[in-house]
């Protein structure tokens, strides 16, 4: 049994982890930190085996380093911060750590299929759709496709567009464009249910990565080591 604590467990994503969890077999919803609940992130850590952070793009990495520094290997899918600092507490206290921007496997795919387009067209535009709470922009899961299109040899044009709106919840369009054509690939989370599947999975497997900090869903779900 995987004791699991939950850091922003009264947020609208934490809220949905919190109850996959609690449905999931062989975890255990052991903790449940957040301002709100007027629970401190120090007060579950004792009790856990892995901590799931996210809150909110200005506490995510000290929360992800104090869970880092008692030993606690973590999950992370908040965004907004400095991804080289919190592999920079990884490798410091040695403890696991696993980073996804987007936690949806069709999202997934998505910008596998980008890196790959991206090397017979190479320009492209990213949009992004998100709930009018999101904080962040661009959103981690654009800045994470621009990161992988770019590495495939391609080009995203600048600025990548942010939307805010209600009724959204996480949608991104990738439109290439090339002598007489365009292709436009396209994901929609229509519910965070759609994340939750790959938060349990780097639930399970946080502990046993070999390296101690990765970076994306691709790893967990391909045996290759192309992100395309």
């Amino acid at each position: 049994m995987i004791k699991v604590g939950v850091s922003g467990a009264s947020g609208r994503m934490g809220t949905a982890v919190c109850d996959a969890i609690t449905a999931a077999d062989g975890m255990e919803l052991t903790g449940r930190a957040d301002p709100a609940l007027d629970v401190g992130l120090d007060e579950i850590l004792p009790e856990i085996d892995v901590l799931v952070e996210f809150s909110t793009p200005d506490t995510v990495l000290s929360n992800a380093r104090a869970a880092l520094a008692a030993g606690v290997p973590t999950v992370v899918g908040a965004t907004g911060f400095g991804l080289d600092d919190l592999k920079e507490a990884a490798e410091e206290t040695g403890t696991k750590c696993f980073f996804a921007p987007n936690f949806a496997l069709g999202a997934v795919l998505l910008m596998k299929l980008a890196a790959e387009v991206a090397r017979h067209m190479p320009e492209c535009e990213i949009i992004e759709f998100h709930h009018e709470g999101k904080l962040d922009r661009p959103s981690g899961t654009a800045l994470r496709t621009r990161d992988l299109v770019e590495a495939a040899g391609g080009v995203v044009h600048e600025p990548i567009s942010s939307v805010r709106l209600p009724g959204l919840v996480a949608h991104q369009e990738v439109i290439f464009g090339d002598t007489g054509q365009t292709l436009s690939l396209k994901h929609d989370s229509l519910d965070r249910t759609s994340f939750m599947p790959g938060v349990l999975l780097a639930v399970e497997k946080v502990r046993d990565l070999p390296q101690v900090f990765t970076v994306g869903l691709e790893t967990l779900l391909f045996d290759d080591d192309d992100p395309a």
